[in-house]
């Protein structure tokens, strides 16, 4: 794979950011699919690789609250579940795109939560 970096990183929204690559692809990026495929040691095994952090089980409101350049190789992401470990290299974020080209089957977006028994909305 080419090496690319972003020109422009923008927050659409607290759900979705939008990536423009240096030649000149387009990416949007919901919120819980970054960090559902975070790859710091929290959330994948360092020995064996093997994925701690299961597909589906981050909801679709979470939230970006930052971002931040890391060096001139990679973004570090904070999430309104708390999470702020994880450095997404643009190679990473790259192959993440999951624009209809990169990705002609498109996301499957997690389930909206639910109410838990005791709880109530306002």
């Amino acid at each position: 794979m080419a090496y690319f970096k972003p020109a422009l990183v923008r927050r659409v929204s607290p759900l979705r950011t939008d990536i423009t690559w240096s030649d000149g692809h387009f990416s949007t990026y919901p919120s819980w699919y970054l960090r559902e495929n975070c790859l710091c040691a929290m959330c994948v095994e360092e020995f064996t690789g093997r994925r701690l952090l299961q597909k589906g089980s981050i909801p679709s409101t979470l939230e970006r609250l930052n971002v931040e350049p890391v060096g001139n190789y990679a973004l570090s992401f904070s999430w309104s579940d708390g999470h702020r470990t994880g450095i997404y290299t643009f190679e990473h974020l790259r192959r993440l795109c999951p624009c209809p080209e990169c990705m002609p089957a498109g996301l499957q977006e997690p389930p909206a939560p639910g109410l838990r028994p005791g709880s109530f909305e306002v």
